[in-house]
């Protein structure tokens, strides 16, 4: 029986959740605030979350960035009454699979959690990203570039696996400060450039071909050579 945990502050829709998994087999957590959402779902005991977008002392984005970052790899279903287009873009790009406004039919949350569900179940797990003589190993956390360990703090390698897994495209500031710090750019900051400046030190060494490249105007990207 798939184990589900439902973050959502409004009690009303909170039960409604609990109510309509019940029925349908699952067994259901309910956490009425952020920062309990968030302990809840870096447990690692559930099958997968719903996670409301605007919660007390922790949002949705700031919940998900979390459990991807701790490698929690499980389904999380995003509800929110923010249905703009960027706001999903958002919730989606921080590292939920998938994003209902509200007000929404319990009977279609239900449906998209099942497929999501049965999605992961079915797809192999990637066990390493490599992009020419890079190489980085997601369970033992390490890279290797021509074969010579290279250490990385963690959010070095958080970014240094977002780069990889989105090699040959063009990363802007936004996207990349959403995907690894999960909260909204503040274009007045240096942090992107620090920490790509040391990654870059430790990737693209002298007398090898660089993989990190900055484009002006656009951002930046990781191509082979």
């Amino acid at each position: 029986m798939p184990k589900i945990l439902a973050i959502e502050d409004d009690a009303t829709t909170g039960k409604e959740i609990v109510a309509e998994l019940e029925q349908h087999g699952f067994d259901v957590e309910w956490a009425a605030d952020g920062l309990d959402g968030m302990a809840r779902a870096l447990s690692g005991e559930f099958d997968a979350v719903i996670l409301d977008r605007l919660l007390p002392r922790a949002d949705g984005l700031a919940i998900v960035t979390a459990m991807r970052g701790a490698d929690i790899d499980v389904p999380v279903l995003m509800i929110s009454a923010l249905s703009d287009v960027d706001e999903r873009i958002r919730g989606l790009r921080a590292g939920g699979d998938d994003y209902m406004a509200k007000p929404f039919a319990s009977e279609e949350m239900t449906a998209r959690l099942e497929v999501l569900l049965r999605q992961r179940a079915d797809a192999p797990r990637q066990l390493s990203l490599a992009v020419a003589d890079l190489d980085l190993d997601l369970i033992t956390r390490t890279a290797h570039r021509g074969g010579e360990e290279i250490r990385l703090m963690p959010t070095e390698f958080k970014l240094l696996e977002y780069m990889m897994r989105n090699s040959g495209q063009i990363l802007t500031r936004t996207m990349i400060f959403e995907a690894i710090w999960g909260y909204h750019f503040d274009p007045g900051t240096n942090l992107i450039d620090v920490h790509l400046g040391r990654l870059r030190r430790k990737i693209d060494k002298p007398g090898q071909k660089p993989l990190i490249q900055t484009v002006r105007g656009s951002g930046y990207a990781l191509n082979a050579p």
